[in-house]
């Protein structure tokens, strides 16, 4: 990367960015935003709704305001049409569930340098509890959902019948690829505590007819069925490179010959120090995972030479935080 003249006051700001992440969490996490909802309230008047303490709910909501994410006039706040857009719950365009996953994570990556130190997390990571899976499913959810129906229009399926969604979570690359292709159907492969939220996404869609819903991992359990193409969004970042050579293969033996695979990842560059966010989320997953990481263009590409894939080749998408795809054809 190109050298950056960084005064005092950028790393200072860089410091303390959390300090603005934390209020949006709390803003959102007491249902700030959504009990606002289109009113203009005072500070008594919110506080009240959501059980606060005035004097705490009102240096809240004047730093919300200050962010840009609250309009005060005089001594009433109202939602700006970004948050009512974003962060009202009821907003077919909320992110909050994001948010909320972000929230989730604070205790991690504060202990980044002692996993920058021993290399790995320092946690034993369990089973999600109900809340943070929802949050974590829910957030997947809403931004594939923002993605996938342009994502879609630039990969051509057409003639293909029966579309894998390896760790899909609650389908939604599947629920628009089928709403694109007429007569695609599809299978959603995932851990079974996902599936309500699959099921239920699915249905809401009126797709329950065309695309089903597979428990199991695809890290200890086979994949049953044969399929035309495969879409492995966002699961090599969780893995190790083993595991993810391991993935393909697996997918490449439930697949029909020419069917394609298209990986879909935040991509690093082959020198590994860019684009920003690939590098900043390799260190979440560094603090998260056991084996972990971004991987680079190059790396994927290998991964799928070395299954015996053809016609290697990145497309042009280029999804918000530098993610990409990467496809071959079995």
């Amino acid at each position: 990367m190109e050298d950056r003249e960084w005064t005092a006051g950028e790393i200072l700001g860089v410091s303390g960015s959390y300090w603005q992440a934390f209020a949006l969490h709390a803003g959102v996490k007491l249902g700030v935003f959504t009990q606002i909802g289109n009113e203009e309230i005072d500070a008594p008047g919110i506080a009240e709704r959501l059980d606060c303490d005035l004097r705490g709910l009102t240096m809240l909501l004047n730093a919300l305001s200050a962010m840009g994410l609250l309009a005060k006039k005089k001594d009433k706040f109202a939602n700006t049409d970004a948050s009512k857009s974003l962060l009202v719950k009821e907003s077919p365009r909320y992110i909050g569930y994001m948010i909320m996953h972000h929230y989730h994570l604070v205790n991690q990556w504060s202990r980044l340098d002692k996993a920058v130190r021993s290399g790995r997390p320092l946690h034993e990571r369990g089973s999600r509890n109900k809340q943070e899976l929802e949050s974590f499913l829910m957030g997947m959810f809403n931004l594939a959902a923002g993605i996938a129906p342009q994502l879609v229009k630039q990969i051509d399926l057409k003639g293909r019948k029966h579309l894998l969604d390896l760790g899909g979570g609650p389908g939604t690359y599947a629920i628009h690829f089928c709403l694109a292709n007429p007569d695609l159907k599809a299978t959603v492969f995932d851990l079974s505590a996902t599936r309500p939220f699959a099921e239920k996404t699915i249905a809401k869609f009126g797709l329950s007819d065309r695309i089903d819903f597979m428990g199991g991992s695809y890290i200890e359990d086979s994949i049953q069925g044969a399929y035309d193409v495969a879409w492995l969004s966002h699961i090599f970042h969780g893995e190790g490179p083993a595991e993810c050579q391991m993935i393909i293969e697996k997918t490449v033996s439930a697949m029909d010959k020419g069917g394609i695979i298209l990986v879909h990842d935040f991509i690093l560059n082959d020198t590994f120090d860019g684009p920003l966010f690939p590098a900043l989320f390799s260190l979440n997953m560094l603090v998260n995972t056991e084996k972990g990481r971004a991987y680079s263009d190059n790396q994927i590409r290998g991964m799928l030479e070395k299954t015996g894939l053809r016609n290697i080749r990145r497309l042009p998408f280029e999804g918000p935080n530098e993610s990409g795809i990467i496809t071959g054809v079995v």
